[in-house]
């Protein structure tokens, strides 16, 4: 796993911990990606919405990634739980993928432990974040 500071915002931080919290008592712990992502959301930089850089995959945003395996890519808008609808290409950020996006900027390559084993992915581009366009409600 890469070992680097994100960037999540106050907001996110505070709904995706308490997500974190809601999956604790249905036993999340054997599911290494969340206890990964727990850790990541410990040793953030928590900035408020508009201090957020632009690069920055946060919640809602629109991203374009590369399998670094399969040199494939994926659309995806990163999304809570209830939003999700892979179809519709909204990821959960609670799928194990989805979690390893969260707070990375365009170019970073993330090595993320899913049940498969590692997937290595490259953020290729941002083409929505909520906060550059100025959609601090979402």
């Amino acid at each position: 796993m890469t070992k680097r500071q994100i960037f999540v915002t106050a907001n996110d931080a505070k709904r995706l911990n308490e997500l974190l919290a809601v999956a604790e008592t249905f036993n999340y712990r054997e599911r290494s990606d969340l206890k990964a992502m727990e850790a990541e959301l410990q040793n953030a930089r928590v900035v408020e919405s508009h201090e957020v850089p632009p690069n920055v995959v946060t919640m809602n945003t629109r991203l374009i990634f590369r399998d670094l395996e399969d040199d494939s890519t994926m659309e995806v808008t990163l999304v809570f739980p209830t939003d999700a609808d892979i179809d519709q290409g909204k990821m959960s950020v609670l799928s194990p993928i989805g979690t390893g996006l969260l707070g990375y900027t365009v170019g970073d390559t993330i090595d993320w432990n899913v049940p498969g084993g590692t997937r290595r992915v490259k953020i290729e581009e941002i083409l929505y974040q909520p906060e550059a366009a100025g959609d601090m409600h979402l």
